[in-house]
This record gives structure tokens, C-alpha cells and sequence, in this order.
């Protein structure tokens, strides 16, 4: 029995070496969880070992079957996806509640088809999207993601997940208590800026159950990422400590980091200077403990100073810090490299000026300092910097800031930006990436971005049509007109800090209040509305399609409410009381309307996320916890209105349990000034609407949250009865 239980691992491993030579197991099982009825009609090959090192796929038809070859995993899922996109016309969401629409018979291809990767790396993610999109996800979700990147060709996925329990490991073996350690930390949803030392304690202690499981969770997620020829980049230590250190090693030289997001004294964080002796103890402690539980591939994100202030702007002493975050790495891992944000240049150009970034990169050795070159579609810091100084780099579209619900993206600009840095960006051009802050809902952009990085004959207009031809399963003629006006109209601004339309801002009479909520778009609000009603025309029953028409009719409601609430202002300012009413009353309207139609598709979804938290909890206690995490971070965010609806999003529930409350009680107020005769206080009104975020926040109670409906008719119904608005809009 002894032999026979030696024997079966053993021969496993020769069945899954010998299926590989012939048949790619991982690409396998991939096609199996996204296209099961469909999976037996393909077949993975890998293409013959030339030498050369870049990553290509090949397609063609044989015998029946679809043949997809490639020179690992990850090229196979990459030229299996140019088969979905392109033949099947069919999109594979990164989110699971989205379903694959595949037909009936599977396309036959003409002739060989091939791609080639125009650069090595391919990065995703940012240590922002593990709070505003991931932190309620379990396995199912994750698995799904991940074979969204694997067929994007996502190469080194940030791989964060789960890192509390090793930090509780290192800091209970450094001498401080269990309790100490979990009441460092955050709750779930905040841990992204604790991790990037902004923020400590708020809203912990975090629970053990927590860190448990995201630890396990974690080792499923780099399991699945490593089969699929991936590379997750996990965290290194960067100098982030307990305040409580200081007491057990009261030598070290531990300082307050600069205040964060408006939170108050007790929630600042400490920082180990690099230079001291502990740092490198502190260092081989953590990354030891890490890869005893979730191994390694040698690149190792660490951000000291992420929108914090450095100890001292002295560029030698800045060199002599990154040196020594770098030398410490490598006495644990030889072979370590370190993978750094560029966010921090763009952030503070005042404090980071040529002089300290070309210090700080260049003290750590060539090629062992890989940076995100992190707001490119914005801001190209390799320009500014003759190329990082040598280092090599990553471009990557941000697209995103806290999951906000804003069609975003300035698609032309993206196109041309991308060829430049091809072409101009010198031979350290390590890669493309995606530092996206949250999911939000311009999936396509993402799409575009990763699958530039391939040559594949498909100019940028051939590409705009194929994507219309997927969102509605056929080609239509007015879909790709529709998407050519919506690239070249629509898509022509980069993502904004805290984009939202003015319906989730907190309300006063002109602006949007606080820079948390903008409203800027970069196309007529006609333009839009007369897309959508293009759009109202196709015929389809996609999925894609029907979260189209939810998408873009939540954007045009949601920019007719600016006018509204500007009609609004003037009526109040003529003392109009009938004409207050009556914008008053199309301002309810378009915010119950909007509760409605985003009530038509699972991604817009408050009670999705509500559930998601609120699944992790094991008691009633525990439930609500998660739950009042989850409604802070999309509402108030933090202790003071700093952040306030910073990771705004228009969702069903959200819009009619918080944003249209906040309206309602404004235009009550308003109104009652106007007709007192006084003017309108909005400071006073700005401390009522506080009190009621706050509660908002806190609430245990069920939410009434609206029932699904048909996202084409009631986008048909609201197009019908808003017309006459729409058709006013400048």
C-alpha cells in the first residue's frame, strides 16, 4: 500500500508532463470552466522550442477542430481568446456574474493565424483595486479573473491577497500580542492603504477568521496563476511598523509618517528607516515566512513612500534608502528583483524632482528595479525622466479611480501613446500594464490596452468593429458606427480622482462641492443621448449588449441631472418657488428612474456588494462588521468628509437608499429657504447631510433595494418619457 501511494503522485506527474507535450492541461481546464459544452472541439499544442523567447500563438482549423498553439499557457489562453473575440464573437467578463455567450457551431478559421507579443511583460492590477473591487471576493470570483488575465495575457498579476498572516507571524515572533498585531490593522476593505502605509487601525482589529482565510485564499490564487505561466509579484517589506515596536526596541529609529486623507492622530503610520539594523531582520523574517506559504517567483512589490512624505528629501540619503529596501531583498533571495510604483513622481513633483528620482532609482543595480510607469494615458513619467534613468519599465493605463460607474477613456490618445512608447521608449520597455484603481465599467478599454500589446494584422478601427460585433453577437452595422463615435466622441478623457456624475455628489446649489465627485466629461451631452438612442435600435440578446444599454442610458440620466439641478439653481436664485418645483420634481424622477434601469443588470448592484461582505461574517456580529466596512469605504471612506464619496458609484440601492435621500433632503431645504425669504445655508446643511452619511454608514437595517427588471424596456420606456429633456441638452 506504502509503494502504491508513492507510485500514483508519480505517475500523475508523468501524466500531466506527457499531456502538456501533446495538449496544454492548463489551457484545458481553462476552456472547461469558461466554454464547457464547447471545450472538446479545440485542441492546445505547444509550438516547437526555436529559442527565441518571444510569446506568440498560432490558430488554425483541422479535422473538425479548432487548433490553438502557443509558446507556453499563457500564449495559448491568449491565442484562444483571439479566437472567442474575433471568430465566436464572444467576450469573457472578469466578472463571474456576467455569462460567455458562445454559438451554436464554432467558426471555422481560413489558413494559419498567428500573433506575436510586441513586448516580454504584461502587468495587472494596483493595490487600490484589492479594496474598491476585490476585497469580498472568494474563490469563485478569483477564478474567474484569473482566467480573464490568462486569456488577456496578463503575465505578472499583483498578488497581495493574504499577506496579514505572515505580517502576524513576523510581528507576534518581534515580541508584540496577538491583539496588538490584529488591532494594526485595518478592516478588510481598508487594507490597501494600509499596506501602502497610509493608514493603520482604522476600523480593526481585523478578525482572525479574516486573515486565516484570505491566507488560504492566497495559495489558490498564485497556485492558479503559476499554472497559467503567470507570475504573481508578491509584497516585500518597505519600512511600514507598529508604533508598538518602538516599545520592544526602543533603539530603532522609528518615525511618524506625514497625515493621510484627513484621518486623524491615532490612524498615522510608522516608519523603520531602511538604514537601521532591524529593517533587514524585519525583511528576512517576512519574505522567509512568505515563502513558506506561498512560495516565490522573485519580484517583490515595496512602496515606501506612497503619497507619505519621505523622512528627508536629501537625494543621497533617498539613494542610500532604496539601496539598502533593495540590498535587504537580496540577502533573503538572491535573485529577488524590485517591482516599484511610479505613482509616487506624478504624485509629488514638488518633493520628487529629477535630482532625488535619478538618486533613487539609480542606487539600486541595473535591472534589479522594475517600475510602473502608472498614469501613462495622463502623464508619462519615462519622458521626464530620460526614460527612468535606465531602470526598466512598464507603460500602464490607470483607466480607473476607486471603481467608479464614469465612461472613461481617451481611446485615440491611449492608441497613439502606446505606438510611441513602442517605438520610442528604448530597449528598457520591459512591458504594458494596467494599474486600474477599481473594475468600474469600461471593461473594453482594458481589452484594448492588452491586446495592443499583440500583433496581430488588426488596425485600431478593424479592432473597434470587432468589439461592436461582439457586445451584440452579430455584425450591425449602426453597433460599429455607434462604437466608432463612442472611441473617437466619447472616450476622449482620461479617468478623473473620484469621476462620478453629479448625482452622487454631495449636494449644494452650484459645482460639485468637493473634488471627490466630477462630473467632467469630454463630449456633448446630446452627442450621448443620441447614441443611446442608436443603440435602443440593435437587436440582440447578448448579455453584453443589455449591459450596454444599462451602461450608457445610466450615463446619459445620470449628466441630464447636472442641467436639472443647474435649472434648478436659477429658479431658486429668481425666487421661481413653481419653477423649483418643478425642476425639483424631474430631479426625483431622473434619480428613481436611474434606482431603476441600474436595477436591470447584476454589475450595478449595491446589494451584491452588501451580500458579498456580509457573506464572509460566521455570527450576526461578524456579518455586520463586514457589512458596515463595506457601506464606509463607499460612502464616507474615512473619519472626515476628506474622502468623502471618493469611491462613488451609481448603483441600484445606492442611488435610492443614499445619493437620492441626500437630494431629497436638499431640495427640501432649499426650497424652505426660498420660501422663508433667507438664504440658503449650506454649511449647516453640509452638517445634516454628514450626520446622515454617517448613519447610512453604520446601518444594520435591511435595505429596500429595487428589483430586477428587463434592461430593454425599461431603457426603451425611459428613453420614450425623457426625450423631450434629452433632446434640450446641450
Amino acid at each position: 500500500m506504502k509503494m502504491l501511494k508513492l507510485l500514483v503522485p508519480t505517475l500523475l506527474l508523468l501524466c500531466t508532463a506527457g499531456c502538456r507535450r501533446d495538449d496544454d492541461a492548463a489551457v484545458r481546464a481553462l476552456a472547461r470552466r469558461i466554454i464547457p459544452e464547447q471545450e472538446a472541439r479545440f485542441r492546445f499544442e505547444h509550438l516547437a522550442d526555436t529559442g527565441d523567447s518571444t510569446d506568440r500563438f498560432e490558430l488554425e482549423s483541422r479535422g473538425g477542430r479548432i487548433i490553438i498553439r502557443g509558446n507556453n499557457s499563457n500564449s495559448i489562453a491568449v491565442g484562444l481568446n483571439h479566437y472567442l473575440k474575433n471568430y465566436c464573437l464572444t467576450t469573457v467578463s472578469w466578472s463571474d456574474c456576467n455569462p460567455v455567450e458562445m454559438p451554436a457551431v464554432l467558426p471555422k478559421i481560413e489558413g494559419t493565424v498567428r500573433g506575436t507579443a510586441r513586448v516580454k511583460d504584461r502587468f495587472f492590477l494596483n493595490y487600490c483595486t484589492f479594496g474598491y473591487s476585490m476585497p469580498w471576493w472568494g474563490w469563485k470570483e478569483w477564478e474567474r479573473f484569473i482566467d480573464w488575465m490568462a486569456l488577456q495575457g496578463v503575465t505578472m498579476p499583483l498578488a497581495i491577497t493574504g499577506q496579514e498572516a505572515v505580517w502576524q507571524h513576523v510581528w507576534t515572533r518581534l515580541g508584540l500580542t496577538d491583539e496588538e498585531v490584529r488591532a494594526y490593522f485595518t478592516g478588510p476593505a481598508h487594507l490597501p492603504w494600509h499596506r501602502m502605509s497610509n493608514i493603520d487601525r482604522w476600523q480593526g482589529p481585523l478578525p482572525q477568521e479574516w486573515i486565516d482565510g484570505q491566507a488560504e485564499l492566497q495559495q489558490r490564487i498564485v497556485a492558479r496563476e503559476r499554472e497559467l505561466d503567470m507570475t504573481p509579484v508578491l509584497p516585500a517589506f518597505a519600512g511600514h511598523v507598529p508604533q508598538e515596536l518602538q516599545r520592544l526596541y526602543p533603539e530603532a529609529h522609528i518615525t511618524r509618517v506625514s497625515y493621510w486623507g484627513g484621518f486623524a492622530d491615532e490612524y498615522r503610520c510608522s516608519f523603520l528607516d531602511p538604514m537601521d539594523p532591524l529593517f533587514d531582520k524585519i525583511q528576512r523574517a517576512f519574505l522567509e515566512e512568505q515563502t513558506r506559504l506561498f512560495g516565490t517567483d522573485h519580484i517583490y512589490g515595496a512602496d515606501p513612500f506612497n503619497e507619505i512624505d519621505a523622512p528627508t528629501w536629501d537625494p543621497e540619503t533617498l539613494g542610500g534608502m532604496s539601496r539598502h529596501i533593495y540590498e535587504s531583498m537580496a540577502a533573503v533571495d538572491p535573485e529577488a528583483v524590485w517591482l516599484q510604483m511610479g505613482w509616487l513622481f506624478y504624485a509629488d513633483p514638488t518633493h520628487w524632482t529629477q535630482e532625488n528620482i535619478r538618486a533613487f532609482l539609480r542606487s539600486v543595480p541595473q535591472d534589479r528595479l522594475l517600475m510602473l510607469d502608472y498614469f501613462c494615458e495622463f502623464t508619462e513619467i519615462w519622458k521626464q525622466t530620460e526614460r527612468f534613468y535606465g531602470q526598466p519599465y512598464l507603460w500602464c493605463y490607470l483607466g480607473n479611480f476607486g471603481s467608479n460607474t464614469m465612461l472613461a477613456g481617451n481611446f485615440r490618445t491611449v492608441a497613439e501613446r502606446m505606438e510611441e512608447a513602442f517605438s520610442e521608449g528604448g530597449d528598457n520597455l520591459r512591458g504594458v500594464g494596467s494599474t486600474l484603481e477599481g473594475f468600474g465599467v469600461n471593461q473594453p478599454m482594458y481589452e484594448f490596452v492588452l491586446d495592443k500589446v499583440w500583433e496581430t494584422g488588426l488596425s485600431d478601427n478593424e479592432w473597434i468593429d470587432r468589439l461592436a460585433d461582439r457586445r451584440t453577437g452579430h455584425r450591425d452595422a449602426t453597433a460599429r458606427a455607434l462604437w466608432r463615435t463612442l472611441c473617437d466622441s466619447v472616450y476622449t478623457l482620461p479617468s478623473q480622482t473620484g469621476h462620478s456624475t453629479l448625482t452622487n455628489a454631495h449636494p449644494s446649489l452650484e459645482g460639485n462641492w468637493h473634488w471627490t465627485t466630477k462630473p467632467t466629461v469630454g463630449y456633448r451631452f446630446g452627442t450621448l443621448w443620441h447614441l443611446w438612442e442608436q443603440l435602443l435600435t440593435v437587436e440582440s440578446d447578448r448579455d453584453t449588449y443589455r449591459f450596454d444599454v444599462v451602461n450608457i442610458g445610466r450615463q446619459v440620466l445620470g449628466d441630464s441631472f447636472l442641467t436639472l439641478r443647474d435649472r434648478f439653481t436659477e429658479a431658486y436664485k429668481r425666487h421661481d418657488l413653481p419653477a423649483m418645483e418643478h425642476e425639483a420634481a424631474l430631479m426625483r424622477e431622473v434619480l428613481a428612474d436611474l434606482d431603476r434601469l441600474t436595477a436591470c443588470h447584476a454589475e450595478f448592484s449595491l446589494g451584491r456588494w452588501l451580500d458579498a461582505a456580509r457573506s464572509f461574517g460566521s455570527d450576526e456580529a461578524s456579518k455586520r462588521y463586514y457589512e458596515t466596512n463595506a457601506r464606509t469605504l463607499i460612502s464616507v471612506w474615512g473619519d472626515s468628509y476628506h474622502l468623502t464619496d471618493y469611491a462613488n458609484r451609481t448603483w441600484a440601492g445606492m442611488v435610492s437608499t443614499y445619493y437620492a435621500p441626500r437630494w431629497e433632503l436638499f431640495i427640501e431645504r432649499v426650497t424652505e429657504a426660498a420660501r422663508a425669504g433667507r438664504p440658503f445655508d449650506q454649511k449647516a446643511f453640509d452638517r445634516e447631510i454628514r450626520d446622515f452619511e454617517c448613519r447610512w454608514a453604520d446601518a444594520s437595517s435591511p435595505l429596500a433595494l429595487p428589483a430586477e427588471g428587463d434592461a430593454l424596456a425599461t431603457a426603451r420606456e425611459l428613453a420614450v418619457k425623457y426625450k423631450p429633456l434629452f433632446d434640450t441638452l446641450p
